[in-house]
């Protein structure tokens, strides 16, 4: 096993080459890595990247919404990290989700 890299280094990777100003989910993550059911364990990834160097505050659920916000230090830190970077947020959700939104599948 060794070199063998873990389910979350990869998840960690795809995160990493999300564009600034771009969002993607937790569940194009997981069907990129070919774990199509496996949008949780990515959540958990996230949850566990904040030491990693892992712009996990791009990483939404499946309709652009912060689950994630929590996660964070401060209850809008998320949000400001994306408005930072132009995306709007409102309610807790990506305005207009489709248009920021990046899929690892056809964009890498």
């Amino acid at each position: 096993m060794k070199g063998e890299i873990s389910f979350f280094d990869k998840v960690y990777e795809v995160a990493r080459l999300i564009p600034y100003g771009r969002v993607t989910s937790y569940g194009a993550i997981a069907k990129y890595l070919g774990a199509a059911r496996s949008a949780r364990m990515v959540g958990w990834a996230m949850n566990n990247s904040h030491t990693k160097d892992v712009p996990a505050h791009r990483v939404v659920n499946r309709v652009g919404v912060l689950t994630g916000k929590h996660h964070f230090d401060g209850s809008n830190i998320m949000q400001q990290l994306l408005e930072n970077e132009g995306v709007p947020v409102k309610d807790n959700q990506i305005v207009d989700f489709q248009k920021y939104f990046w899929n690892p599948a056809s964009e890498l």
